[in-house]
Order: C-alpha cells, then structure tokens, then sequence
C-alpha cells in the first residue's frame, strides 16, 4: 500500500476578501457593487503515489505551487478537490525556524520541537545527544534559540526532523543551508534514512542534488502537473524547458 496518494488534488484561495483587503474595504466595495473576489488557484490536479522508501523530487520555477503541496501533504492546509491519503508519522521542515520559541534555550527548544513531532520524553532523552552532535550545537545547548545564527538554526531543525526517524520526511529547500561540509552530511543522511524505508518529498532547485537523490520526480509549473515519473528523464525535460525560456 502506497504511504502517499494524491488524487486530483487543487487548492485555491479566494483573493480580494477582507483577509487581503481589509473588512472596511469590503463592506465598501458592497455597498458600492464593486465587490468581486476572485478566485486564484495555487495548486491544479495534481495526481500521483509515493511506495515506502521513495524519495519525491519536486521542481518547478518560482510560484509553481510547490511549497502549497507540501503543506497539503503535511496536514498544515486542506486542498479544496481530491482526496488524500498519507500513511505515517510525519516530520516536515517547510520553513527553517518556525516551531521554536527564541526565548528557550537550544536544549529546551530541542525537546519542544520533539514534543511537536509526537515523541515521548524518554524518547527525545536517548536521542538529545545524537540531534545536537549532529548539528555540531555541542557548544550552544544553554543558548537562546534568538541568539543563534540562520545557520544553526537550520541545521537543529534540519537535525532534528531526522533524527527522530519519521515515516515520512518533507523538506522544502533545507539541504541548501550551511557551509558545504554540512550540506553533504545532510545529503548522506538523508540517503541513510532512505535506506531506512522512510518517504521523503524534496523540494529544491537545484537539478544536482535531484539527480543525484530522487527515486521519483514531480514537475510542477504554475500550479499544473507537468510531469511525473523517472529522475532522469523529468529533469532532462524541465531543464530544456528553463534552457528554452
């Protein structure tokens, strides 16, 4: 049984409501019959499955609705068509630095963020040294989150969210951050956690690192499915698409 199945799944947003342009505005636009939201549509039938073990490249230019499928996937949002299964714990990283607090310590932020992930705290106990040893944090355990640097910060959100051996792994561009020893200690870890029969879905731009990652890849552009299937030849296509722009 497949751990991630997508069908036909859309999302779209509702633009020019009082979220965006203000309650006043609206009650405005009304009374005046001017008032005509629009609908924008950030994600459009996508469709695929992902086995245990697979790793999902996902590519596409900017605004290609990648980070929204993500979020999708990861419970944060709910699409407005299609269904959706996903089996397994998941632990996802789409934006470095959220789910800490800059007023606890590294140490205590580390047991939050575990906590968050659905570990007990025996758990967290036999894995707190691993997390921070791989974050090379040894010496910033008693630190305030706030007073750590973009890179850190990454890289003990990025530690932790492997660390603690999840189901399912969904990362959106987190293998870019630090220095390139620690990118390639990302890259053979997450190659281990493979190996381990975890799902992964990847977001990134660069077409290296998918190559050399991606058991499957899946194109999107402008919130359209271009394409899914092999790594080879989905990337072979996209990048003669961005050559032709």
């Amino acid at each position: 049984m497949p751990k991630i199945e997508l069908h036909d799944i859309s999302v779209s947003y509702i633009v020019g409501d009082f979220s965006t342009v203000g309650l006043k505005d609206v009650i405005i636009q009304r009374i005046q019959g001017k008032y005509k939201p629009k609908e924008f549509v950030a994600v459009r039938h996508v469709d695929f499955s992902l086995e245990e073990g697979e790793l999902l490249g996902i590519i596409g230019t900017n605004g290609a609705g990648k980070s929204t499928l993500l979020k999708v996937i990861s419970g944060i949002m709910r699409p407005t068509e299609g269904t959706m299964a996903v089996r397994g714990n998941i632990a996802s990283l789409l934006e470095l630095g959220t789910g800490f607090d800059g007023d606890l310590t590294v140490r205590e932020n580390t047991f939050l963020r575990g906590a968050m992930l659905g570990y007990t705290r025996e758990f967290m106990n036999r894995t707190y040294q691993s997390i921070i040893e791989f974050a090379e944090l040894q010496e910033f355990e008693d630190r305030l989150f706030s007073h750590l640097s973009s890179g850190m910060k990454s890289r003990l959100a990025f530690s932790i969210a492997c660390l603690v051996k999840p189901d399912i792994l969904i990362l959106d561009e987190v293998l870019s951050v630090g220095d390139g020893a620690f990118r390639q200690k990302s890259e053979d870890k997450m190659l281990e956690i493979i190996k381990g029969g975890a799902t992964t879905l990847l977001v990134s731009h660069s077409l290296d690192q998918i190559r050399r990652m991606a058991t499957k890849v899946l194109w999107l552009e402008k919130g359209e499915q271009m394409a899914f299937g092999e790594t080879a030849e989905i990337c072979d296509r996209y990048q003669a698409f961005l050559n032709g722009k």
